[in-house]
């Protein structure tokens, strides 16, 4: 699965911006998501749609999450969200 590409990355701005705002987060590049000094998120596509592998526990490997649909980057959003809240480190 490829990263995602800019047309694909033009179809998730409006989450990309949501994880801009958090300051935990640093956008290393386009779509690349830091937590501290190590990769905590970023952005795959492929025919079937849009995915985002996001590292919600630092000692594992990234999960990978669907984000084609406005209700799954929601969910992913929250999901976040709510990891940030709960480990501020």
């Amino acid at each position: 699965m490829k990263h995602a590409g800019p047309e694909a990355l033009n179809a998730l701005e409006p989450m990309l911006g949501s994880l801009r705002r958090l300051d935990r987060l640093k956008e290393n590049k386009r779509s690349v998501f830091y937590r501290k000094s190590r990769a905590f998120l970023h952005f795959h596509e492929d025919p079937a749609g849009l995915y985002c592998d996001v590292r919600l526990d630092p000692a594992d490997d990234f999960e990978r999450f669907r984000v084609t649909t406005d209700d799954e980057r929601t969910d992913l959003l929250n999901k976040v969200e709510a990891l940030l809240r709960e480990s501020p480190l």
